[in-house]
């Protein structure tokens, strides 16, 4: 190889971890929610140099994806990240039409009602909508994102996979489960999944953190993959079988109303949500 394209390489490897880093900042970022994010916590969850974090933040600063307020100096999603979002929130069209339904559920459940999305291997919660329930469980925030399978509506996701996707997921995410969610092991999502595809939701036995349980069920797409999770979160005194039976058709109802707006109105009926129904009213 001769030098010209030596340097074009490694000058490409350079620009690629520049992008790289640029995007995990910003990700971590974002999801420290409204508080907002410290220098100092973003080199640590980097791993990062910190004045290689320093001048990437800057660098995220002067494109407006990220804002430094100046007298905390915690660092927010910028304006244009703002703009990013609606831009993609008319192709992801799912948290703006999950609104209604997450109010309801909130509503009439007085506990704390979520919408979650698959992203790859993983569960990401879009949206928390709170109930009038005095005693409540903070252990989803939106923006957190989990294994599949962590959580209720992460759980109800895995369990709408074909096995041998499951499987793969599961697979693909052993280490990650035994290194920082040693209480999940992929025998036991697996069994959980069985559970959920029998009762035709999914139950959070206080798993994540003891006390605060969860119920979920998942939104089909047209081809009867799980395009989002709706799930119900509250303690543990509050989902017992009795209540789960009760909360169970409410996030069926949703998840069904919500499966027919994102297909359309002249779209057929989806797949998998009449069966699930008919599994909950028998559970």
């Amino acid at each position: 190889m001769d030098q010209g394209q030596g340097n074009g390489a490694g000058e490409a490897a350079g620009g690629t971890r520049s992008i790289e880093r640029a995007i995990a900042l910003l990700l971590l970022a974002g999801r420290a929610g409204a508080d907002g994010a410290r220098l100092s916590d973003l080199v640590t969850r980097s791993s990062l140099p910190k004045p290689t974090v320093r001048r990437v933040l800057l660098a995220l600063v002067r494109a407006g994806l990220l804002d430094q307020d100046a007298e905390t100096r915690r660092y927010h999603i910028g304006p244009e990240a703002y703009v990013l979002g609606l831009l993609a929130g008319r192709r992801f069209g799912i948290h703006a039409l999950s609104l209604d339904g997450l109010a309801r559920l909130a509503r009439e459940s007085g506990d704390t009602a979520f919408l979650s999305v698959p992203r790859d291997d993983f569960a990401v919660c879009l949206h928390r909508e709170e109930g009038a329930f005095p005693i409540r469980t903070h252990v989803l925030q939106a923006g957190d994102r989990h294994p599949l399978g962590i959580g209720a509506g992460s759980l109800a996701m895995l369990a709408a996979l074909p096995d041998g996707e499951r499987d793969a997921v599961l697979a693909r995410n052993a280490a990650l489960l035994a290194s920082d969610y040693p209480g999940h092991t992929p025998d036991l999502l697996r069994s959980l999944a069985e559970e959920a595809r029998t009762r035709g939701y999914a139950v959070n036995p206080g798993l994540v953190m003891p006390g605060s349980w969860g119920i979920g069920v998942a939104i089909p797409g047209p081809e009867g993959r799980p395009v989002g999770a709706l799930s119900i979160a509250a303690i543990e005194s509050r989902l017992q079988e009795d209540r789960q039976r009760l909360l169970a058709p409410l996030l069926l109802r949703e998840a069904e109303r919500l499966a027919a707006a994102l297909a359309g109105p002249a779209a057929p009926p989806v797949r998998g949500t009449a069966k699930a129904r008919a599994l909950a009213s028998r559970s």
